[in-house]
């Protein structure tokens, strides 16, 4: 299996320095998944952009977990879901939808199904969406910007999840006791 590097401030190339201490200011530490991305400035840049875009579009800290998990649990991710279960706590996220989003099973709020099961078929269907999944996206309460915010979202945890999954990323200390596996 190859290692991938979890840079710190000091081995980190150059450009991923100043990118880490916004990471460490952030999080109060530097988390793994920044430490292994910083070997590419560049992607390092683009998550941390796309997530503070992501965290300013147009839904709400209970939607943007919905997403969130939802794609992290679609995509097997032992990273992340932990980390955003630990995040959801943070923005005073309800349990009982961070639990279903992790155990695969119904939310507890039908506007919230129709989110998840919107960014399941985005991300099942490579976004070849058919006008009635969209229809039905929107007869739920959502609009076109919606539409597209689920896009964004998708776009942040392609960043995350796949390179977890291609570096093995430890989960860090504080996210340990979220520690997650696929039931079915």
């Amino acid at each position: 299996m190859t290692e991938f590097t979890l840079h710190t401030e000091e081995t980190a190339p150059d450009a991923a320095k100043p990118l880490l201490g916004n990471s460490k200011k952030a999080f109060g530490m530097v988390p793994n998944l920044h430490a292994v991305m910083a070997e590419s400035p560049e992607l390092l840049e683009a998550y941390q952009r796309v997530h503070e875009l992501f965290q300013n579009s147009s839904f709400n800290a209970e939607e943007l977990t919905v997403v969130w998990q939802t794609v992290n649990v679609e995509n097997n991710c032992h990273y992340c879901v932990p980390a955003h279960t630990g995040i959801a706590k943070s923005m005073k996220v309800d349990d009982a939808i961070t639990d279903a989003l992790r155990d695969e099973t119904p939310l507890p709020d039908a506007r919230l199904e129709a989110l998840r099961t919107f960014t399941l078929k985005l991300v099942r269907q490579h976004g070849d969406l058919s006008d009635d999944d969209i229809q039905s996206f929107l007869d739920a309460g959502f609009t076109q910007r919606h539409v597209l915010d689920v896009i964004l979202g998708y776009s942040q945890k392609v960043m995350s999840n796949f390179t977890n999954h291609v570096a093995h990323t430890e989960v860090d200390a504080p996210f340990q006791k979220f520690a997650w596996t696929r039931q079915s």
